[in-house]
């Protein structure tokens, strides 16, 4: 009897789960990066933020404060890794599927950025992209429905200084959907800050007292995507910039002659 609750209360989670993640497949509202530009300058360890549109999204992006919904860790190559199938760039926590590989083309029309680590040698970046790799196929049971339900009110009527802890609420299983845990976890393993938690000690010697910062490291679960925007420890990377710009290469509409397409170019910009 109790295999036959727990299997209908999975499905029901499941369904939730979809429902709560419908309108992310047709990308974000704003202008999304150019994608060439952002796949060549991406490095392995470095997190994407993503701008999502589902209600999910939109209940992180209102809890934070942030425009952003969602972190993807970048790998390279998963296969390279030792993940199974064919290789994919990325590694991600997903409502309703858990741990899984994606290509970068699934965010081909969103708005995105690069956070990246600073200061990490590149072994251990790969350790960092190691350990996400190796938790493809984690899954959070699906029963916990009840966890799920938040996600439904995107705006909840909680005081700005608690929306935050709303994410954290429950069993904590669904809690794993918000996939900058995961990813925190990853960074924690070699040490790594995000955004810990200073307390400034004194130092008695005997010549003089001084003070020092100590770091203690945050629970991985309260963890959002912002926090890698936020972050004093990763640089933001915009592709658009990383190669070099040159304002003056840059052509304005109000600047091409009506003869050579001027007009269709005003309109295009109007719209």
């Amino acid at each position: 009897m109790r295999s036959r609750s727990d299997s209908v209360l999975r499905a029901l989670g499941l369904r939730l789960a979809k429902f709560l993640t419908r309108g992310d497949a047709a990308g974000g509202t704003t202008t999304p990066s150019d994608f060439a530009k952002l796949a060549a300058v991406l490095r392995p360890g470095d997190v994407l933020l993503v701008d999502g549109q589902s209600l999910v999204s939109h209940s992180v992006k209102y809890s934070t404060q942030s425009v952003w919904s969602h972190a993807a860790l970048y790998v390279g190559d998963s296969a390279a890794l030792g993940a199974k199938g064919a290789p994919q760039e990325l590694v991600e926590v997903n409502l309703g599927e858990g741990c899984v590989a994606s290509p970068l083309t699934k965010y081909v029309n969103y708005h995105t950025r690069i956070c990246r680590p600073v200061g990490l040698t590149e072994t251990e970046r790969l350790e960092v992209a190691r350990f996400m790799v190796d938790r493809i196929g984690l899954r959070y049971d699906m029963r916990n429905i009840l966890d799920l339900a938040r996600f439904l009110m995107p705006t909840p009527p909680v005081p700005r200084r608690f929306r935050r802890q709303l994410l954290a609420l429950g069993s904590g299983d669904p809690t794993r959907a918000i996939c900058s845990s995961l990813i925190a976890q990853a960074f924690q393993s070699v040490h790594y800050p995000i955004l810990p938690r200073v307390r400034e000690v004194r130092l008695r010697t005997r010549s003089e007292e001084s003070r020092r910062e100590l770091l203690h490291i945050r629970h991985h679960s309260l963890y959002a995507p912002r926090d890698f925007d936020l972050s004093p420890y990763f640089e933001i990377v915009k592709p658009q910039l990383a190669g070099g710009f040159d304002p003056r290469l840059l052509v304005w509409a109000h600047q091409v002659p009506d003869e050579v397409g001027g007009a269709e170019a005003l309109q295009m910009a109007a719209q």
